[in-house]
């Protein structure tokens, strides 16, 4: 049974939810994505039930909650997303979006029948865990992105608590960096279009237990890369790999061998040619700078976590350049933002202390002046 919408929601989560009223009634704008069991699987219905729901919304509330994340994240501040069901069926009217808006959702909802499809061959085959939820990623810029963040997994509170994909110590410990680069708060959105090469919301925990199950996605990983590196006929959005797991994944399925900075082409099954930068996992630094990974000696864990903030400095640069500029030369890029950063070790250090280990300004800058 769906859960009815509540008369007793906050007054600022109704705000949030509430339908609004497409002002253009044309019946091109209006997207059928399919009947409500196929829009309850691709959307993870109900998101956070456990006897008692914690947001006791209606498949039509999902639904519109993760499709207003994308028209916002795409930067369409005054559309509006209206979702009913009719007949069985789930339809979205679009207003004050491009004409093939319905058709990016559409073509998103496909690569994710093909990803439930392998979760129901993972759970077929006996590897399904029972606190394991499927997850697409909903909500993010499906068409004026800047680059593709390809990661392991999302956390399980992403979608059960936050129902915001980009919600995590990750994604915003990332947009923080993209943030130092240049890119503007309001849009680092854009550059962080995940895509997760287990489309399975775990517990922080359960990277190993993850560790192949990534063939049964296949199809979808080829689906979803397809799409949303694509930014024409001859050319793609940069791609970041995060992570040692993303990276080996890399090579399994293209024969890319690249490190931390390590810079790669891989080619398509449609012929296009993405690149693709390796970076550190966005949370790599907590555990590389954690003295206990050194017997308790600090200076140690300090001066391990400082090159690892080095790294992502870097790695976040090549992004938010590429990502402005995709047509640019990734590997001329790359190198400008390792020549940058290599000039700023200071700045790199004071960074390390305020956010990593939470000194105070003038603590950080004593800290590094002894460096």
């Amino acid at each position: 049974m769906r859960p009815k919408k509540s008369a007793l929601l906050p007054a600022l989560l109704l705000a949030q939810i509430a339908f609004l009223t497409p002002t253009g009634s044309a019946e091109d704008k209006v997207t059928d994505i399919g009947t409500t069991d196929r829009v309850e699987r691709l959307f993870s219905f109900p998101n956070n039930c456990a006897v008692i729901c914690y947001l006791p919304w209606s498949l039509e509330d999902t639904v519109a909650h993760y499709l207003r994340q994308s028209v916002q994240r795409d930067g369409y501040a005054d559309a509006s997303v209206d979702v009913r069901e009719r007949d069985g069926r789930i339809e979205v009217a679009f207003d004050g979006l491009p004409a093939d808006y319905g058709q990016r959702i559409q073509s998103f909802l496909e690569a994710g029948d093909l990803a439930f499809a392998g979760a129901q061959d993972l759970n077929a085959a006996g590897k399904w865990k029972f606190n394991w939820l499927f997850f697409l990623p909903l909500g993010m810029a499906v068409e004026n992105h800047r680059s593709v963040e390809l990661l392991h997994f999302p956390p399980d509170y992403s979608l059960t608590q936050a129902q915001n994909y980009l919600q995590s110590a990750t994604t915003d410990r990332w947009a923080e960096l993209l943030t130092v680069n240049g890119i503007e708060a309001d849009d680092t959105p854009k550059y962080q279009t995940i895509v997760d090469i287990a489309p399975i919301a775990a517990p922080a925990s359960a990277g190993k237990e993850l560790e192949g199950t990534y063939s049964y996605f296949d199809r979808y990983h080829t689906a979803i890369l397809e799409l949303w590196t694509r930014k024409d006929a001859d050319t793609a959005y940069p791609m970041v790999a995060f992570g040692a797991p993303v990276r080996a994944w890399i090579k399994t399925a293209y024969g890319a061998d690249i490190g931390v900075l390590g810079l790669a082409s891989v080619t398509l099954p449609s012929g296009l040619d993405v690149p693709v930068l390796g970076s550190n996992h966005p949370s790599d630094i907590w555990y590389a700078s954690d003295p206990k990974n050194y017997d308790g000696n600090e200076q140690k864990a300090d001066a391990a976590g400082i090159k690892v903030m080095t790294q992502d400095l870097k790695a976040a640069c090549w992004q938010a350049r590429m990502g402005e500029t995709p047509t640019a030369d990734a590997s001329t890029t790359l190198s400008g933002c390792e020549s940058y950063w290599d000039a700023h070790p200071t700045d790199i250090c004071e960074r390390f202390y305020t956010k990593i280990r939470e000194l105070s300004p003038d603590k950080a800058r004593e800290k590094c002046a002894q460096v």
